[in-house]
């Protein structure tokens, strides 16, 4: 086997690997002799079928296939000799099928490499670190919180306000022509919710069940349908009903169906409080986390393998098919990269940072921390150990909290480094960070 290399643009690498055309011939030869012993043709009695027949019939799917393995086969090995680390799949260059008495042949792997990762100071990193803490108002606020999903509705028959859940049908039409998607029978809409674009949930306020009134509405030039921005358009919408929303009192009944038997509101502020604290924990950590990932992404510039980028936007498209309801066999090409692009690249990035780091710092997941994350996690459910040991069972979720661990551990060094400054943020404020 005959290897060169050659460095084109970048990362891209286009590695010629040339065979000895008898590897493929004997092989070729063996299969065919090896089906002599067991291929029926009509005419032929089973194992007494001609070497030409079986060669004229079969002949060419065999090379290809014998072709095929070869390449895979030798493309690692040709990796391994050069101390080559591939990113990403190759491009197998189309070849042409070598003659049956040449004496070699060859094929050229298009690919890219890993690209070389200088760390940089991240003693320059700076960061903010919240100072929050759970007062009583924040619980008291929890408990409205509480009391709002657990509410009922009652029609009224007043006009409808901000809150108010209505139902409506509603055209809506641009130039006085209807445009496709704008009508609607019998919609439930939460006033003040912000679902439907400006201008359209305070239209209705003060419209009385039975009411019809014209909407005029202009759609964001930022709006998702290209032939709507910017637009100028009247709704004509027609109220059904209004119903208001009933809070429940916290009462002894109210406070059982959180788990609290005998009633007490006291016992139900302090798991309510316990609950939060535990989420606040994560979302300081979180916090800290974003900021050190996002410094470190733009402490640091290096040529982006495509490949792998690809392979992320991939990734990607596939969870939202997922999160959505797709089907198992998805055409991923349906979505557009351009949406993807920007998060993809970022999360290649911070592997390959991530990585490198791990590596020079000597940061490890020992088991006494990966057992302590997933008895955090556990926390929260009815039955901890139960969680724990499907944790432990499931590789793929083991492999996961590793990860999340290394993340962590490699965050901690650069916290430790960084210039933090703490910053006082209240438990709504920080809660309601990215």
């Amino acid at each position: 086997m005959q290897v060169s290399v050659e460095a084109t643009t970048g990362l891209e690498r286009r590695m010629t690997v040339s065979l000895p055309a008898a590897d493929l011939n004997q092989q070729v030869s063996e299969r065919l002799k090896k089906a002599q012993k067991t291929v029926s043709i009509k005419g032929f009695r089973k194992g007494k079928v001609p070497m030409s027949v079986l060669e004229q019939r079969f002949g060419a799917g065999v090379r290809q296939e014998v072709l095929g393995e070869l390449v895979n086969k030798s493309y690692g090995e040709a990796l391994a000799e050069k101390e080559i680390r591939p990113a990403g799949q190759p491009i197998i260059e189309e070849m042409d099928e070598p003659a049956k008495d040449a004496d070699e042949f060859s094929y050229t792997a298009v690919f890219e490499v890993y690209p070389e990762v200088e760390l940089g100071d991240v003693s320059k990193i700076k960061i903010e670190t919240a100072e929050t803490e759970v007062n009583d108002s924040d619980v008291d606020e929890m408990l409205e919180t509480l009391r709002k999903q657990n509410a009922t509705s009652e029609t009224v028959d007043r006009a409808a306000k901000e809150g108010d859940t209505v139902v409506i049908d509603f055209v809506g039409s641009i130039d006085g022509e209807e445009f496709e998607g704008g009508k609607a029978e019998g919609s439930s809409l939460e006033l003040g919710s912000g679902q439907m674009i400006p201008g359209f949930e305070s239209g209705i306020v003060g419209m009385k069940a039975g009411e019809s009134r014209n909407v005029e509405v202009t759609f964001p030039e930022d709006y998702q349908a290209e032939n709507l921005k910017g637009k100028d358009a009247v709704f004509a919408i027609t109220l059904k009903e209004v119903k208001e929303q009933v809070l429940p009192e916290i009462d002894a009944d109210f406070i059982a169906n959180f788990g609290i038997e005998d009633g007490d509101i006291e016992a139900l502020k302090a798991e309510v409080r316990s609950n939060m604290e535990r989420e606040l924990e994560k979302k300081k950590l979180q916090f800290k986390k974003n900021q050190v990932m996002d410094a470190l992404c733009d402490l640091h510039e290096f040529d982006m393998p495509q490949a792998m980028v690809k392979e992320e936007i991939n990734r990607a498209k596939q969870e939202m098919f997922q999160q959505y309801g797709g089907g198992e066999n998805l055409d991923l090409s349906q979505l557009p990269d351009e949406p993807f692009v920007e998060q993809a690249t970022k999360r290649v990035k911070l592997g390959l940072l991530m990585s490198e780091l791990v590596k020079k710092e000597n940061i490890t997941a020992d088991a006494d921390s990966v057992k302590e994350e997933i008895s955090k996690m556990a926390a929260g459910y009815e039955d901890p150990q139960q969680v724990e040991q499907y944790y432990y069972s499931n590789e793929n979720l083991l492999n996961s909290v590793q990860m999340k661990v290394l993340e962590d551990r490699v965050v901690e060094h650069i916290s430790g480094l960084a210039k933090a400054t703490p910053v006082k943020l209240s438990y709504t404020e920080l809660m309601a960070k990215n």
